[in-house]
């Protein structure tokens, strides 16, 4: 039994490590190739473990989960962070590629500049950093004449507009959401009514802010063209 958990510690261990030096793209994208090297390392690790007993199965189980959160804990270590998790890596700096990181962290070009384009800079020049984090995901800080502008920097006093609750979905009523807003279903039901929709299964989606309880509604029959 011993020299079964050893190998269920030691198969854990070879087993972050692969996945680390897969590259942080097996944690952002998840692409194919990605998902199907995860899946292989995960199954010819869990491989030697799996046992026709069903009490190795949940001794290893135990073992694993047990690995796992002294595993967490030793990441408040700083230097042990930084081994097995990793550190965030420069890949645009003062609005210049730097190509070598970018390589090392196993992206592709045009994969971080469609992710830089999500986040809402299409032009690298108005970068001042770009970093690959070690969940590999993409933060940018853009250069200060770039970067949008806040009401408190232009000495602006807005007024709270309210978050709009999605309070129908699909035709069904949320009542935690309705519960949040302190609205009942008959009055919102009054509202839809109101607004000329009696029906729940003609609206997709429907919100209500929680502020002064307006009303927006959506039938899903929006047109590309």
């Amino acid at each position: 039994m011993l020299l079964f958990i050893g190998k269920v510690i030691v198969l854990y261990f070879v087993t972050i490590g692969v996945i680390r030096m897969m590259g942080k793209t097996a944690f952002a994208q998840l692409t194919a190739h990605d998902l199907a090297g995860i899946f292989f390392v995960i199954s010819l690790a869990a491989g030697p473990v799996v046992k026709k007993s069903f009490t190795y199965t949940i001794v290893g189980l135990l073992v694993v989960g047990l690995v796992h959160i002294g595993f967490s804990k030793l990441m408040l270590v700083n230097w042990l962070n930084r081994i097995f998790i990793g550190k965030p890596t420069i890949i645009i700096k003062h609005g210049k590629l730097i190509k070598a990181n970018l390589q090392w962290s196993a992206f592709s070009l045009p994969e971080m500049l469609s992710e830089v384009r999500e986040k809402g800079y299409p032009d690298i020049t108005k970068i001042d950093y770009a970093l690959i984090e070690p969940n590999g995901g993409i933060s940018v800080v853009p250069k200060q004449e770039a970067a949008p502008v806040t009401p408190e920097q232009l000495d602006a006093e807005l007024d709270y507009q309210g978050v709009p609750l999605a309070v129908v979905i699909e035709g069904r009523i949320q009542h935690e959401n309705l519960a949040h807003i302190n609205l009942d279903e008959p009055t919102l039901r009054k509202k839809l009514t109101k607004e000329g929709y009696p029906d729940l299964q003609d609206i997709f989606y429907a919100a209500v802010r929680d502020d002064d309880h307006s009303l927006t509604v959506d039938t899903g029959k929006g047109s590309l063209f």
